[in-house]
């Protein structure tokens, strides 16, 4: 029996470059002629010694699983810009970000800076 040459032919390709991440969106064919989906990530690292190498993940996909996946893909991401909004919020992306916990310390030492000001302010009956 002849193989057909469909077998794991990309069929269709869209890539997604996302920083160090790229994103590999491939129809593929199965042995039997029918289609399925593979999602892959790609991200780049680096050595020491300045050469990179990048580690790979993949994701099979199939049609009976079509509906169910896109309907919770949509359920999440809507659920994460209902919550957070479209605005990137990480200093990966923003450099002018400050992390939550450095923003809590600023306000925890201006106002132990406040307390100091005021206590040297005030003058006890004691300390004349």
């Amino acid at each position: 029996m002849e193989e057909s040459k469909h077998v794991n032919e990309d069929i269709f390709s869209k890539v997604l470059r996302a920083g160090r991440r790229t994103y590999f969106f491939d129809v593929r064919s199965t042995k039997a002629g029918d289609y399925y989906l593979t999602i892959s990530e790609s991200k780049k690292f680096t050595n020491d010694d300045g050469t990179f190498y990048f580690k790979k993940h993949k994701i099979y996909l199939y049609k009976e699983d079509f509906e169910n996946f896109s309907n919770i893909l949509s359920e999440m991401t809507k659920y994460i810009i209902d919550e957070k909004g479209e605005e990137v919020i990480s200093d990966i992306h923003d450099k002018d970000f400050k992390s939550k916990n450095a923003e809590m310390k600023d306000e925890e030492n201006e106002s132990d800076d406040e307390k100091n000001d005021k206590k040297s302010d005030e003058v006890e009956l004691e300390d004349i």
